[in-house]
């Protein structure tokens, strides 16, 4: 004879009523059976816990510490006292099949939630472990652990409704297709951030750590974060920035890997020289730059070429617009090209270029195109105001003006 009928038996004999009896049958085996599953959950727990603890500590890897640290061994070990109350339940509420039936179901939904429970620890385990390896370090991982997370999130909710409707799962994902738009719509973003995490890790386009500049959302810093429906990027200032994955393949933006990994950073800045200011060189002006010692050998070999072809050309050199000649500011060009050339911050391996632009109203731009050797923000600023320093401190010796907008003192030194 069963425990239940024994008690219940024992409870009539005391002269209670039949539906009392009852009750009260059911009461005391409930609290015997949480009191049991309770201490069955705690011992288990603690010998799960405790062997694979002992386990992952003798172990070369890091992954089973992983589990420990995410929790899979004890939410597994909550696995073993609810299979045994799920067992034990039809029993307990034998006379009171209704509430046996609703403790039923809602016990199989908390198995459904607790699978969740062990699905989370197991896919965060993985998660940390992949940011482990070298390799996988900078790729886009906490994307595809949301995606499987939310698909067994998707399965898990819907087989709960399925239990608590008490329709078939086939019957009830049938039905919940034809709301499918809906889903769509709810989960537009979401499905959006995947596509987009799919195709910028196939593509390559951002990695963790990358330096991005995204002028639409204001963000100039490094990526800390790629997961499936932002991406975090931790400005310069230190503040962080959200961007949403899909934004990453629908708008433009700027990474700057290829010059982290290239030999050197960009220099790419101008100067606008007034028009008025430039005019071809005299023989006195020549013979003063040519006290200059970085252009003083080419510039004797420079005017020996124009001077010999001038005189085989018999070209008349009483105005100087006749026949070759050089100008101040392609004297000057050469000079800044071959001051930077020199210059000890430059890669000599890389470009170095100092060209005219189209002229316009503030002048005609004369931009320095190279490279710093080296990449640091703060080094690359000293490198690049060094340079600068130093040529706009040169350009009177040329007899140049740089172009500025009038200022105030401007005007009043026109009153005096």
């Amino acid at each position: 004879m069963n425990i239940e009928h024994l008690l219940y038996d024992y409870l009539l004999t005391t002269g209670m009523g039949i539906l009392a009896a009852k009750y009260l049958n059911m009461i005391v085996l409930v609290i015997v059976l949480l009191i049991s599953a309770v201490f069955i959950d705690f011992i288990i727990r603690k010998i799960i816990v405790q062997l694979f603890t002992q386990f992952a500590s003798r172990t070369k890897t890091n992954f089973d510490n992983l589990l420990v640290q995410n929790k899979a061994p004890r939410n597994i070990a909550h696995i073993i006292p609810l299979l045994i109350v799920l067992q034990l339940t039809p029993s307990v509420f034998i006379d009171f099949t209704y509430f046996g039936n609703i403790i039923q179901k809602g016990l199989q939904v908390f198995t459904i939630i607790l699978f969740l429970w062990v699905a989370r620890s197991l896919l965060n385990t993985l998660k940390d472990y992949f940011k482990s390896l070298p390799r996988l370090n900078d790729k886009p991982i906490d994307s595809y652990i949301q995606v499987f997370m939310i698909f067994a999130w998707v399965v898990g909710v819907l087989s709960a409704f399925a239990i608590i409707t008490g329709i078939e799962f086939i019957k009830f994902i049938t039905t919940i297709g034809a709301a499918s738009a809906v889903i769509i719509l709810i989960f537009k973003d979401i499905i959006l951030g995947f596509v987009a995490s799919i195709q910028v890790s196939i593509n390559d386009m951002v990695r963790i750590g990358d330096w991005i500049t995204f002028e639409k959302y204001g963000a100039d810093g490094d990526v800390t974060e790629i997961n499936l429906s932002t991406v975090k990027v931790q400005n310069f200032d230190k503040t962080i920035t959200t961007i949403p994955t899909y934004a990453l393949i629908s708008d433009s933006f700027k990474n700057w890997r290829g010059m982290e990994s290239s030999e050197g950073r960009r220099i790419k800045r101008s100067l606008s020289i007034k028009l008025d200011s430039i005019h071809y060189l005299s023989k006195n002006e020549l013979n003063s730059l040519k006290k200059i010692q970085l252009i003083s050998t080419y510039l004797q070999t420079r005017q020996s070429d124009i001077d010999t072809y001038n005189k085989n050309n018999t070209i008349n050199k009483e105005l100087l617009l006749n026949g070759r000649n050089l100008t101040n500011i392609g004297v000057f060009r050469k000079y800044v090209e071959t001051y930077i050339e020199n210059h000890s911050g430059t890669n000599k391996e890389m470009m170095i270029m100092v060209r005219q632009l189209a002229p316009g109203t503030q002048g005609i731009p004369l931009e320095i195109y190279a490279f710093s050797s080296d990449k640091r923000w703060k080094n690359y600023e000293y490198i690049m105001a060094d340079i600068f320093d130093h040529i706009i401190a040169a350009v009177p010796y040329f007899n140049l003006e740089l172009f500025e907008l009038p200022s105030n003192s401007s005007f009043s030194s026109l009153k005096e």
